[in-house]
């Protein structure tokens, strides 16, 4: 990218009303002569409460980076190597799973992830845990909109609520009595976190008791057998928007918890969860965040195996579901200008209870409310607002059993695919994967030496010093994401430019970007399917 492409970005800013990207940021870019504003069309972005998320900015640009406002009068999109890598990795997290006696049979063999932010404070979230009272191990992204606090919710939730969901009749009946007994209670889930991860800290002892409700519910079905793999997850993502619903309907004499409620309630997410047991893998997604699987092939290449489908406005499936639970004389209403009544992109998401609540509901809720204007949660109705929900998280569930051909599995939110596809993710992941296998040569001299020979030597330390430049995976295709040219190579200028956009101009180019891939072990897999 040019310096003079960098200046079109800066006075397209100014002067331009054109916003790239998709349409759920509720807002209109509306120019002045002299200023940008953001007129609100449904809802701003939510703060996190005080005290609650300190730690909310860590993966947001230090400002020494990132501009502000495109009005500064000092703006720049220069950046040095050094302050492009610690930007891109500062929210790098990697975990290997233990080889005990060097015999690892678990089938995941490690797992790298990463995060950029666009917008301020980030919205993603992420979650990765080893479930300890039943197999396997799970894997989330998390993609909210209209704030982070949704997202957040669903991201420290979601996981405990598919554990318990899988949990044998015995192991609930034993947590249960140690609850009633005030005994330690059973370790659900060993987790894999950032250290600078944000948790909602305040409100843990309310999300234990819903918790706690949920698996007396389970006790009381006096079901055996249980919920296959399938059935846990639906009902594990069902039940928890349904009591984030609720629990925002309850009387609360705790301010703070009162507004977490509300706000987590009023802003939504979009969710995809990896549970993976052995060669059993099964991806529940709402919304649109997206699974794709990496898979080496018998003659050498490369192919790509998705094991999601985007839920919006473009999917003639979700197209024809909501027509179905809504009367024919608003099937022109249903869908404006691509977004769900004109409002959201996703058609399946966690919260948003202003396209799932009654008119009254909502009316009743926020009037019982303190400062609703001080949490930024304003009422509104979209025009032709008649039979809710129009939205549910009810999850669309797939299982793929692995071979030793799957080599890994992508799990991202939406702002990675809006700016490399499938196929060139799984590309970028199999060449990154196979530089770090290929042992590096020895730079030996043959002699004679010539001018030639030194010339070669030196473009393939060159080449191998760029291949390697990331270690984590995740953090490779967050930088060739935002800083591709139309070659497919890293563009350092441009690069550097994606990540010094002001807060008033990111979100125009990119948006937030989650990404979490697993690799395989083979030899495991292998080894399962020669045993059975």
């Amino acid at each position: 990218m040019s310096r003079t492409v960098s200046s079109w970005i800066l006075s397209s800013a100014r002067n331009s009303i054109v916003l790239r990207g998709k349409g759920r940021l509720y807002s209109v870019c509306i120019p002045n002569r002299n200023e940008i504003k953001w007129k609100l069309v449904f809802s701003k972005t939510r703060p996190c409460p005080a005290g609650s998320c300190s730690s909310d900015n860590i993966f947001s640009l230090k400002k020494a980076f990132r501009h502000t406002s495109t009005e500064e009068e000092q703006f720049s999109f220069q950046l040095s190597p050094s302050q492009i890598n610690e930007i891109l990795r500062a929210g790098e997290l990697s975990h290997k799973i233990l080889d005990l006696n060097g015999k690892n049979a678990n089938s995941v063999l490690r797992f790298e992830s990463s995060q950029l932010a666009s917008n301020t404070p980030i919205e993603d979230r992420r979650s990765a845990a080893t479930c300890l009272q039943t197999k396997g191990m799970m894997f989330g992204v998390f993609d909210g909109h209209a704030g982070s606090a949704c997202a957040q919710a669903v991201s420290e939730r979601l996981l405990h609520y598919i554990a318990v969901s899988l949990m044998s009749r015995q192991t609930l009946e034993e947590i249960e009595l140690a609850v009633e007994c005030m005994k330690p209670v059973l370790p659900i889930l060993q987790w894999h976190k950032h250290p600078n991860d944000v948790e909602y800290r305040e409100i843990t002892s309310q999300y234990f008791e819903s918790l706690r409700v949920y698996w007396q519910h389970l006790l009381d079905l006096d079901a055996e057998l249980g919920f296959s793999l399938e059935e846990a997850l639906i009902c594990a993502f069902k039940r928890l928007d349904s009591d984030m619903s609720l629990e925002v309907q309850a009387p609360q004499e705790n301010e703070l918890m009162r507004n977490i409620a509300l706000q987590v309630a009023f802003s939504g997410a979009t969710a995809c969860v990896a549970h993976i047991d052995g060669v059993h893998l099964h991806v529940a997604n709402t919304g649109d965040c997206r699974a794709v699987l990496g898979v080496h092939e018998e003659d050498g290449t490369w192919s790509t195996l998705p094991l999601t489908r985007d839920h919006n406005a473009f999917d003639e499936f979700e197209i024809r579901r909501l027509k179905r639970e809504h009367p024919r004389s608003e099937e022109k209403t249903l869908f404006v200008n691509d977004r769900l009544l004109g409002i959201l992109m996703p058609t399946r998401a966690f919260g948003d209870v202003q396209l799932k609540w009654s008119k009254e509901l909502q009316h009743s809720v926020l009037e019982n409310s303190c400062d609703v204007e001080g949490l930024n949660i304003y009422q509104y109705v979209p025009p032709n607002y008649h039979t809710p929900p129009y939205l549910t998280a009810e999850p669309e569930v797939t299982y793929h059993k692995l071979r030793s051909k799957d080599k890994f599995l992508v799990i991202a939110s939406d702002g990675l695919w809006e700016l490399l596809s499938n196929e060139k993710v799984v590309q970028l992941v199999a060449a990154h994967l196979t530089e770090l296998n290929v042992q590096k040569p020895q730079l030996a001299f043959e002699k004679p030496v010539n001018l030639g020979y030194m010339h070669s030597l030196l473009l393939q330390r060159k080449n191998r010093g760029v291949a390697s430049l990331d270690r984590n995976v995740a953090t490779h295709l967050i930088r060739h994401a935002i800083g591709s040219n139309e070659y497919g190579e890293v563009d350092q200028e441009k690069l550097a430019a994606m990540l010094t956009l002001p807060e008033d101009l990111a979100r125009m180019y990119r948006d937030d970007i989650t990404v979490t891939v697993v690799y395989f072990n083979s030899e495991a897999i292998e080894n399962y399917h020669r045993n059975n």
